[in-house]
């Protein structure tokens, strides 16, 4: 395991524990996502979404009819949600009095260095989601760790995204520093990311009591799982 901290972030505003800039993020829209999601889980769901930030995601399902509560460990972040009940908390201590029909943890939370973080996660997941439901988890496909470098490209309303740094210390261990520009602003978020291979996230599920049960699309970005039973 690197020495260095797992994340860390930079720039104006308001940066969370994990290293985000709230208000770089509340800039962002879903490209995708939750149709996605909606896709794959009941018409009128209720869904738990873990490390929901600023509500990028949570605003689209809401408006597809989903019941949503969204979950963050920051403040600031869930400050910007509106129609979904908010939940201040961090994931791995969260302990709410009901399950819902779907758990969604997006953004490549699940991805973190941190083997016992990770394991929490998804205990926490397995806690909340309903017998007859699902987990939907979102991870880079592993395939991505090998072949990612340095980058740099414009996007949304002509921000520029950068990979500025890139090392792998270790098989199967990223250390990588992004950094986000929006006209004279400009954060950067540093993070240690763990590839997740298939049969060992099959095992990390099956000992939170939950049993891989395929993809949403085919690059095995989107995984989703179910709860074991009896």
């Amino acid at each position: 395991m690197t020495s260095r901290p797992l994340y860390q972030g930079t720039g104006p505003g308001t940066i969370t524990p994990d290293g985000c800039a709230v208000d770089y993020y509340a800039m962002l829209t879903p490209h995708g996502e939750p149709e996605l999601v909606h896709a794959a889980v009941p018409e009128a769901a209720s869904i738990l979404e873990l490390g929901a930030g600023v509500g990028r995601i949570t605003h689209s399902l809401l408006a597809l009819g989903h019941e949503v509560v969204a979950v963050d460990e920051s403040p600031e972040m869930l400050a910007h949600i509106k129609g979904a009940e908010t939940v201040p908390s961090p994931i791995q201590t969260l302990s709410l009095p009901r399950r819902f029909d779907v758990v969604l943890l997006m953004s490549f939370v699940i991805e973190t260095a941190d083997d016992e973080l990770r394991r929490a996660f998804l205990r926490t997941c397995r806690d909340h989601v309903a017998d007859d439901g699902c987990v939907i988890l979102q991870r880079k496909s592993p395939e991505w760790y090998d072949t990612v470098d340095v980058f740099e490209r414009v996007v949304e309303d002509g921000h520029v995204v950068r990979m500025a740094h890139v090392e792998r210390p270790e098989p199967g261990l990223l250390n990588a520093t992004m950094e986000y520009t929006v006209g004279d602003r400009r954060w950067t978020h540093t993070f240690v990311s763990r590839r997740l291979e298939d049969d060992f996230l099959a095992a990390e599920l099956d000992a939170a009591g939950l049993t891989m049960s395929g993809f949403l699309e085919g690059n095995r970005e989107w995984v989703r799982a179910v709860p074991q039973v009896g």
